[in-house]
């Protein structure tokens, strides 16, 4: 992992944002990519007679906009890392899904605004089409994380076959940083499995892998999301990775509308990988 991709809008969850990718940067010695999106008005863009806008305010616009990824890369990166920034015309999620492509990223770090519910994190339009279609890696930030480390990483999934490419990525990803995996399966009331048949299938998924440092969890709730939740809690987890299929996004996995209660689920860095 050499290359990280920051979307930038100048608000807070960019600044958690950038705190994040500082710390995973500096401990794998990688590069990161600031990039700020401009939706400009159409006026802007197309100087002709009927335009709203000069030459001189467009140039103007796009300079303290250029001023401003300065001053925020100032702000919130050390002087002993590298820093490169883009000012693109682009929608968000077009303008990152191009940017990670241009420069090969390897992994996308991104703040979101969301509100107190944990749907607003995976389903907001920006963060949630780049976290459907993204074949990145994705880690979401909502709020500030001082203390961030990775030493305790939760893999939620079923455990089934499709889900091995996504293991194989978030594999490497976690042996970067020499982390604790917690291998976790949820179980509820209608989809529930007993525990040594569970333990039977994730030894299974993970027979052809070496895992230094790893647990096989069986935690029963009341529903998939409060299960990770109350799990990541109980075992004070730095980092939860959930694998994303295609179109569906995270609704193999997630219930089409989620509980106020996971709010505090916000406060956890989330990792989506594509499978």
């Amino acid at each position: 992992m050499k290359k990280i991709l920051v979307p930038v809008d100048f608000s807070k969850p960019s600044e958690y944002a950038a705190r994040i990718a500082t710390k995973i940067a500096k401990k794998i010695g990688a590069v990161i990519y600031l990039i700020h999106l401009i939706e400009i008005p159409s006026g802007v863009v197309d100087m002709g007679a009927s335009s709203k806008f000069s030459i001189p305010e467009s140039m103007l616009y796009l300079r303290k906009t250029k001023e401003k990824i300065v001053a925020f890369k100032e702000k919130n990166f050390p002087k002993d890392l590298k820093i490169e920034y883009f000012i693109k015309i682009n929608t968000p999620f077009e303008g990152i899904r191009k940017c990670a492509h241009k420069i090969d990223a390897d992994l996308i770090v991104m703040g979101s605004k969301g509100h107190s519910e944990f749907e607003e994190i995976m389903i907001g339009s920006n963060t949630e089409k780049v976290v459907r279609t993204s074949t990145v890696p994705v880690i979401i930030i909502k709020k500030d994380d001082k203390n961030f480390k990775l030493k305790n990483l939760v893999f939620a999934s079923n455990f089934k076959k499709d889900d091995k490419a996504v293991f194989n990525k978030f594999i490497g990803f976690a042996n970067q940083f020499k982390s604790k995996i917690h291998l976790l399966k949820i179980n509820t009331p209608s989809n529930f499995e007993s525990s040594r048949e569970a333990t039977k299938k994730i030894k299974r998924f993970i027979k052809r892998y070496e895992l230094p440092k790893y647990s096989i969890n069986i935690y029963n709730d009341t529903s998939v999301e409060k299960g990770i939740l109350n799990f990541s809690k109980d075992n004070n987890s730095d980092l939860i990775a959930l694998c994303t299929h295609g179109r569906s996004g995270l609704s193999h996995l997630f219930s089409p509308s989620v509980s106020k209660k996971l709010s505090k689920f916000a406060a956890i860095p989330i990792l989506t990988i594509k499978g």
